[in-house]
């Protein structure tokens, strides 16, 4: 655009023809047409330019104009802790120790296939590099042969350029193959290394419901990763290629017309390189941008798939359209935003990184031409002159689009620096998170002034078939004080009800005593994680055949180490009047989306096998046989105690208080009870 301005500030036309020998001409007959049409040419720019300010200011105008749209005034929010430490991302010495991190855990040993890998794209890059220069020479041989007619050097040269080709091919396929097993294999090592980590304990539990500094888990170990890894690959090859093409062809210039016309080029790359890289600063920042808004459009969307149907009963559907699209609009004005940020850098970086770069190539090449005492150039036939500027005149071309190259790669890097604040701060919240350390918003200062309730301050002990809770405060994790303390024992073999108004604390309870909450203070006293189950009122059905409905968590390799059989499970079936699911399924090992083929009952007394065949010292049942008949449900609180398992039971069924031997009731204020159940006790419940 600015080129336009100026021409048409300062018109002007062709020279005259002057007298230019024909051979020059005949190198570059393109170059003298476009020159005819320098008026057709810049009209075509104009009008180019021209249509891009309307378009652009047209959009901006609609911007500031427009009506306002219903999902305009959508409102919301997704819970997400700002960590200051790792907001900004910029090419500086954090980032460089950021990726060096990471570079430890995709490549994790300095011989390892990873290495090889980037050893044979470094060989592929060189092979690559000087076939372009033995092509550069070839052609400058085939040209010359035209010029001067000598059609047995020119069919000799025709003939080692074919028989070149082949190995050329191969040098690029080579290449291509090399950069993408890299990019999977660096994908493969980090997806292993951080899912490790995530699924560690109740880590991925923490990260949901404890931690909120990352809202969307999983668009950064699924896309982010992806992109970290093509754009780590990428920069690699975009920058080892320019930089070993650098070398060669300085070398070659250095050797052949002395130290000065590269040297003027390598100047003008770190100028270039210092000033685009400033530039280019907010660059990071956007890509981190970008991708917290992909994941919360995809968090938003996956919502009205997991609560589907409580929208549908509401009729709901133009309240969620609004909130998709209210999320999908911010998306697309900062896509926007960024767009323009990319043109505008682009407009910048072609600027400075290739048509300057030309031109200070052109002038770097022109002074040893110019010399009149250059002892390669002085002299000779106007032929080898020509021969020799076109030579070394393309090596410096492709010198200076190497510079060019690496110039802008610059940008590749400040992309990758989002990315990597990206997989950096998962990283580090994954590792707090396994010692024990969450940041979450609280509701209220929980802490006491001595110190005796805070986050982590509580003590936990095992031992086999006991649970006692020895004051011991239930506090949500934002730090709502549900009891401030909570004593009772329970020993196997007694059974224990506990009821209470919603919100009571029946179910922090359970998730105190399964380790998912942290303690505040106190001491509690349990079993081992695998000596206690928990079945909640929405059992969970896994992918896989009906056996491992049953055996979940366990693979069929961990069922047979413990010495169970089909024959155990298909029992565990009948116990729960489920029999008939083998004959109608086809068998254990059928495959089925189970969710969907099993009803809610069905799926309550899959959940009731599962209990049975893990069989453990106590067991929770969170209102798990609200769907399950009352002679079946009480088959199986029979089966229970003939096998030794102690319940935990959240029902308001008055069918199960026989099944019990005491009772631990919230009023909903802070207060509790914890009794024996004996003929004075007042049952409540449906």
């Amino acid at each position: 655009m600015v080129v336009v301005v100026v021409l048409w500030l300062f018109p002007c036309k062709l020279p005259s023809p002057v007298r230019v020998n024909p051979r020059v001409f005949a190198m570059a007959p393109s170059l003298s047409k476009l020159a005819q049409h320098q008026n057709k040419v810049l009209s075509c720019l104009g009008i180019s330019a021209a249509v891009w300010i309307i378009l652009y200011g047209q959009r901006s105008n609609r911007n500031g104009k427009r009506k306002p749209r219903p999902e305009d005034q959508i409102q919301y929010l997704i819970a997400e802790k700002k960590d200051k430490r790792t907001q900004k991302a910029h090419v500086n010495a954090v980032f460089f120790r950021q990726l060096r991190a990471l570079l430890g855990i995709i490549i994790p040993r300095a011989w390892s296939v990873e290495s090889a890998l980037m050893v044979v794209v470094g060989m592929s890059l060189i092979a690559r590099s000087i076939s372009d220069i033995w092509m550069i020479q070839n052609a400058t041989v085939v040209e010359s042969c035209i010029i001067t007619m000598n059609r047995p050097k020119f069919k000799k040269a025709l003939l080692k350029f074919f028989a070149a080709l082949p190995m050329i091919s191969v040098v690029n396929n080579v290449l291509k193959w090399s950069l993408g097993e890299l990019k999977l294999r660096f994908r493969t090592n980090l997806s292993n290394h951080l899912y490790n980590e995530y699924l560690k304990g109740f880590t991925y539990y923490k990260m949901a419901n404890l931690d909120n500094r990352i809202a969307n888990a999983d668009q950064l170990l699924t896309t982010d990763i992806d992109k970290f890894c093509e754009s780590f690959t990428d920069l690699y090859s975009n920058v080892s290629k320019p930089a070993l093409d650098i070398m060669l062809y300085v070398y070659r210039l250095t050797v052949n017309l002395g130290g000065q016309t590269p040297s003027i080029l390598l100047a003008y790359l770190l100028f270039a390189g210092i000033f685009l890289t400033h530039l280019r600063r907010p660059t990071g920042r956007l890509t981190v941008m970008e991708q917290k808004l992909e994941g919360e459009f995809r968090y938003v969307n996956s919502r009205l798939i997991t609560n589907s149907e409580e929208i549908a009963f509401y009729q709901g559907n133009n309240r969620e359209k609004l909130t998709i699209l209210a999320s999908f609009s911010k998306l697309m004005t900062h896509l926007r935003k960024f767009l323009d940020f990319r043109v505008s850098m682009g407009i910048i970086d072609n600027i400075v990184g290739k048509y300057i770069a030309t031109i200070v190539g052109f002038y770097a090449v022109s002074i040893p031409f110019f010399s009149k005492d250059h002892p390669l150039l002085t002299g000779g036939q106007e032929g080898d002159r020509l021969r020799k500027y076109y030579t070394f005149g393309r090596m410096l071309v492709k010198l200076a689009e190497a510079i060019g190259r690496l110039v802008l790669a610059g940008r590749e890097l400040s992309r990758l620096a989002g990315f990597t604040q990206r997989m950096t701060e998962l990283k580090s919240v994954l590792g707090e998170l396994n010692q024990g350390k969450y940041e979450r918003t609280m509701v209220s200062n929980s802490s006491s002034a001595d110190g005796e309730i805070g986050v982590g301050r509580g003590i936990i002990a095992f031992q086999d078939n006991l649970i006692r809770f020895d004051q011991v405060p239930l506090v949500t994790p934002n730090g709502d004080i549900l009891v401030k303390e909570l004593t009772f024992e329970v020993k196997s073999g007694m059974n224990v009800l506990v009821c209470g108004p919603n919100g009571c604390g029946k179910s922090s309870l359970f998730r105190v005593l399964g380790e998912l909450w942290p303690m505040w203070g106190g001491k509690m006293t349990k079993p081992p994680r695998g000596k206690l189950f928990y079945i909640p009122q929405r059992p969970y059905m896994t992918l896989g055949t009906l056996r491992d409905q049953i055996i979940y968590p366990h693979t069929h390799d961990e069922m047979l180490r413990r010495g169970r059989s089909d024959e155990d499970l298909l029992s565990y079936l009948d116990l729960v009047q489920l029999s008939y699911l083998q004959v109608r399924e086809k068998g254990l090992d059928a495959i089925e989306d189970w969710i969907d083929v099993l009803s809610g009952g069905e799926k309550q007394r899959i959940a009731m096998a599962r209990l049975f065949y893990h069989s453990p010292q106590f067991a929770i049942l969170d209102e798990c046989t609200s769907a399950v008949s009352v002679d079946v449900e009480g088959s199986m609180y029979q089966y229970c105690r003939k096998v030794g398992i102690t319940l935990f039971t959240v029902s308001h069924r008055k069918s199960l208080w026989k099944h019990h031997e005491y009772y631990l009731q919230f009023d909903g204020r802070g207060s509790y009870e914890y009794a024996p159940i004996d003929s004075s006790t007042q049952e409540f419940g449906s």
